[in-house]
């Protein structure tokens, strides 16, 4: 594995399990009928983990698989590019 990669991947991991905890909490605020905007603050939140999640991911990919890919075979590395695109759209 890439040295790159896997900083990227351990910064995503520690990203992910931060948004699971913060999403332990928001279903907690909800069963405990906390105040709706508490509770849309720390969803808020979450999103923005996740999103943090896949930017650390795709940047690791980008800077290592990728490249590799774009070498070996272009077309496949294109369609799999596009398709992480309009996932993210």
């Amino acid at each position: 594995m890439h040295k790159e990669l896997s900083l990227k991947k351990t910064k995503s991991l520690t990203l992910a399990r931060q948004a699971r905890g913060t999403l332990d909490k928001v279903i907690a605020m909800i069963e405990s009928d906390a105040y709706c905007p508490e509770i849309i603050q720390q969803a808020d939140s979450v999103s923005g983990l996740l999103k943090s999640v896949k930017k650390e991911l795709l940047i690791g990919h980008l800077n290592t698989c990728a490249v590799h890919q774009l070498k070996e075979n272009k077309d496949q590395a294109i369609k799999e590019l596009l398709k992480i695109y309009n996932l993210s759209n």
